[in-house]
Formats: C-alpha cells, sequence, structure tokens
C-alpha cells in the first residue's frame, strides 16, 4: 500500500525535510510495515528535535509504533576512548528518558570492525517510513548515501542543526558579514518554527511488543546505563584507540542543560568583555554538546532571549551586517547570539553547498595565491607531526594551547586560532598545516569533525578573511604571535595549568 506525503500533515517546516533517494520510488510508503524508523545519527537527544517530531507525525499518522535507532560505530576515523565515552553518555540519557514512553529505543554499540554490517537492512525491512537526521559534515553524508541503497522505504533525512534551515540558499557565503546580512533579512520568519519542546509528549503511540528475534540474535541491544557505569573497562573491549582518553566533560542531555544554566547564570552577563580571556573561562562549553546533538540551538536560543526579555519586535529596520546592534538587545547577548547563530550556521552553510568544502583547493583564489607565493619562504622553526601533537615546540603559550586539547578534549576559542596560525607557521606547507591542523583537532577535540571545526581551521588560512599586511610564509593572511596574544589577555596561569610533562626551552619562561 502507498500513502502519499501529501496526506502527512506536518508541522515540520518543508525546507527542513530532505528526500534522499532510497530503493523504492520517492513516495512509496510501506503502510502494512511493523513500525517506523528514527534512525538518531547527530541530533542525539529526545527533545528540541524536528526528526523525531517528523518521525513521531508519521507513526500517528500511520497508527504503528515508533522504533529509535541510535546507533555507535567501532570503525568512524578518529574513533577513540574519549568519542565512545561522550556519545554511550548521550545514550544512556536516552535510555533513561526512553524507558517511560511509547517507543521502543534500540541502542546498538559495534563490539569490532564489520558487526554492524547488514543489520540497517534487516531492521528497516519491516519499516514503514525511515526518517534520519540531514548532517552535511564528517563520514555521515557518505554513510546516509550508502544506507539508501539498501532501505526499501521511503527515506527521510530532517535538519534539526540551526536556526536557520541550512537547505534554504544553495549560495556560499565568503564573509561572515555576508552571511549575517542574509540573515538579518530572512532569519526572523524562522524563528517561529520551533520544534516541539517534548514531541513524544501526548502522542499515544502504539508500542512494540518486541524488535525481530532474528535481529536482536545477531545484533544484541547495547546497555548504555550499564556501560556508562565502568567507561574505562568497557571501553577497553573496543578496538579504538585507548591513548585518547575519555575526557572529564561528561556527554548527554543533562549534562548539555547543566552547562547552559550555568551559562546564563554566571557568565552570559560578562560574556562579551571576558569571552577571550582564557583564565576567567567565560565560554559557553557548548560546541560538544551542539556537535553531538545532545543539546539543541533551538533550546539554547530559547533560553537566552528569554532570560534577556527579548522579542522580535526588538530587532533593526534594516540589515547592515553587523554583529552587533541588530537584534536590540544587550551587548554580551548580542555578542552570544553572533558566536551561535552567525559563525556557527556559516560552517553549515560552507559544508552543504560545497563538496570539497574539507580540501585545500576550497579557499579563496586571493588565499591560494599569496600563500603559493611566500611556500618558498624561510621557516624559522619546523616542526614534526610528533613534535605538533605532544606540545614539544619552543612556545610554551602554543604548547598548552595543545596540551589543554590533548587532555582536556577542548582549547580556549581564542587560543585555538592562534594554536592554528602557528601550526602554519611551522609547516612546510599550508598544504602540510592544513593537514596537521584537520587531524589534531578531530583526534582530540570533543567539538572536532564538525562545520564549525572546518570553519575554523580554514578560517586560519583565509576562508572567511580578507587580504592583510603582507609578511613572510603568511603572505596576506592575518598573523597572530604568541607575544601579542599574551599582551592581550592573561596566560600565565593557563601555562601553568597545561603545560605538557616533558620540560624544555620554550617562550614566556
Amino acid at each position: 500500500m502507498e500513502t502519499n506525503v501529501s496526506t502527512l500533515q506536518s508541522s515540520v517546516p518543508s525546507g527542513r525535510i530532505h528526500e534522499i533517494e532510497s530503493r523504492v520510488s520517492k513516495s512509496e510508503v510501506n503502510a502494512d510495515g511493523d513500525y517506523v524508523v528514527y534512525w538518531m545519527i547527530a541530533s542525539r537527544r529526545t527533545e528540541w528535535n524536528f526528526g523525531l517530531q517528523r518521525a513521531v507525525e508519521w507513526a500517528k499518522e500511520l497508527k504503528k509504533p515508533l522504533v529509535i535507532f541510535e546507533a555507535l560505530r567501532s570503525t568512524y576515523q578518529w574513533n577513540s576512548d574519549r568519542i565512545h565515552a561522550f556519545v554511550i553518555q548521550g545514550m544512556a540519557d536516552n535510555a533513561r528518558k526512553l524507558s517511560r514512553r511509547s517507543v521502543t529505543y534500540y541502542p546498538y554499540v559495534e563490539p569490532k570492525a564489520g558487526d554492524e554490517r547488514g543489520l540497517l537492512k534487516e531492521l528497516t525491512a519491516k519499516a514503514c517510513v525511515v526518517v534520519s537526521d540531514d548532517f552535511p559534515c564528517f563520514f555521515l553524508p557518505r554513510m546516509v548515501k550508502a544506507a539508501a541503497r539498501q532501505i526499501p522505504v521511503k527515506f527521510e533525512l530532517v535538519d534539526s542543526n540551526g536556526l536557520y534551515p541550512m537547505r534554504d540558499t544553495d549560495r556560499v557565503f565568503s564573509r561572515a558579514y555576508d552571511f549575517r546580512r542574509h540573515l538579518q533579512k530572512t532569519l526572523l520568519p524562522h524563528l517561529a518554527e520551533v520544534p516541539k519542546h517534548d514531541p513524544l509528549k501526548g502522542a499515544r503511540l502504539q508500542k512494540l511488543e518486541s524488535l525481530p528475534k532474528k535481529l536482536l540474535k545477531r545484533w544484541p541491544a547495547a546497555d548504555p546505563i550499564e556501560l556508562s557505569k565502568d567507561l574505562p573497562t568497557e571501553l577497553s573491549k573496543f578496538a579504538i584507540d585507548h591513548d585518547v582518553t575519555v575526557s572529564d566533560t561528561i556527554g548527554g542531555v543533562d549534562a548539555g542543560r547543566k552547562r547552559i544554566d550555568s551559562f546564563l547564570n554566571s557568565k552570559l552577563d560578562n560574556y562579551s568583555e571576558s569571552r577571550n580571556q582564557p583564565e576567567k573561562m567565560m565560554t559557553s562549553g557548548l560546541s560538544p554538546y551542539l556537535h553531538f546533538g545532545h543539546v539543541s540551538a533551538f533550546e539554547i536560543f530559547d533560553r537566552v532571549v528569554k532570560a534577556a526579555n527579548w522579542s522580535p519586535d526588538l530587532v533593526a529596520e534594516k540589515a547592515k551586517g553587523s554583529s552587533s546592534g541588530w537584534w536590540g538587545t544587550s551587548e554580551a547577548v548580542e555578542s552570544f547570539l553572533d558566536e551561535l547563530i552567525t559563525w556557527r550556521e556559516l560552517g553549515y552553510n560552507m559544508c552543504v553547498n560545497l563538496d570539497n568544502y574539507t580540501e585545500y583547493e576550497s579557499l579563496p583564489e586571493w588565499a591560494q595565491k599569496t600563500l603559493r607565493e611566500h611556500a618558498k619562504d624561510k621557516r624559522e622553526y619546523l616542526y614534526s607531526d610528533d613534535e605538533f601533537e605532544f606540545g614539544k615546540t619552543h612556545d610554551r603559550l602554543w604548547n598548552a594551547a595543545q596540551w589543554q586539547l590533548v587532555t582536556t578534549g577542548i582549547i580556549h576559542n581564542y587560543l585555538r586560532m592562534l594554536w592554528g596560525k602557528k601550526i602554519l607557521e611551522w609547516s612546510k606547507t599550508p598544504q602540510d598545516a592544513l593537514a596537521t591542523m584537520i587531524h589534531l583537532n578531530n583526534k582530540y577535540a570533543l567539538d572536532g569533525r564538525n562545520p564549525n571545526s572546518y570553519s575554523g581551521i580554514f578560517w586560519v588560512l583565509g576562508r572567511y578573511d580578507r587580504a592583510w599586511g603582507e609578511r613572510p610564509v603568511f603572505g596576506k593572511i592575518r598573523f597572530m604571535s604568541s607575544d601579542n596574544t599574551a599582551r592581550k589577555v592573561k596566560v600565565k596561569n593557563y601555562i601553568e595549568m597545561y603545560h605538557p610533562p616533558s620540560p624544555q626551552k620554550q617562550l614566556f619562561s
């Protein structure tokens, strides 16, 4: 039996629903299937989630149970104890929340490489329709494309990434100013299109008695609550990188919400003046939770603007592209919203519209030209991969930033810019610098492998920036130095806190 999508009265904006070619025609829904599947791959949360909301609507329309499938592979690039732990902690939160709901939560943690093969095909063989998350970065687009060849029913991707639907424009913005001005002209109507706080509340869905025994026998459901109780022991069983250790930053919706509370209560008021000070720790700390989908940009925005007593009638009449003054609220709130929306979603715009966003050739032509002209300039220092990775340079501030990344999975936002500039300065070629930045960031950072990761890394090499005064190695690329940074912000205690264990002769001694 076929059910046409037009018969589904959806509260999810159509611009956020992207249908991907599956094994069948676009309109085919198997109304005789056993359940609807929501494949949770990026928005790993049960609230403020357009993807789950869409899946609930399908389940209600078809009068079928809902299966929420959340998996963790062991074969992703840069796999490690750190990333596995953060994801499993989030799965444990989901397991607790969904145990009280009329849905079937199916968490799966792949024991070893290849064990997951065939699972999605088996699970969706009895599905009516499959809904998943539309995420434009890392291996997820490739994974979804490959999965579409196995899924025998309608397959939809839903964008819950940010306040502006990322597929609303196919224009790639080369500057934050241009994107900001575009947002100031187009964003307001989208602010009224908010996902339901709790899409499962009052849904009254049928409950599936059990998933097929054949499926569960071959691919047993994980118990993320038990796994999270003794992560070091449990993670040692997986063939992942155990040298990248578990971070003190705990993953999951509950921990993410505590971060939101802490930020609103003690940091937001001083955000604009203190966020670039590494020792004050005034950044929100929300980027890992946004990356893994444990918290939603919609929820953060809602909490911030309510705290600020903001309403849409306060915005400026003209779209000038300025980073302040448009929202009509305090400088601190304006500054934070510019980071949360303009700078964060600028990366999503690039990734969804530019296939080669990870490649050196995606840089602006002026940046490639100036770096090419200075490719043979003498470098005062050149470091090996190991020297970069373990913070063994001559520069104590850079080493501290790298060691913060290695040990905690985080670099302070301001120092991350310096971190990248020095890698460019101390590498044989800008292409080598790019490879080093991508590898170190994606290996260690909790918020790595994200559109914002690539925005920041490529900004180091000129993306989203303009030409500056010419100098060796950098050409017209913006220059930063540890000396100037140490004069602008306090770093003494930061260096002492994060210095690598092996002593070296370094700057700022």
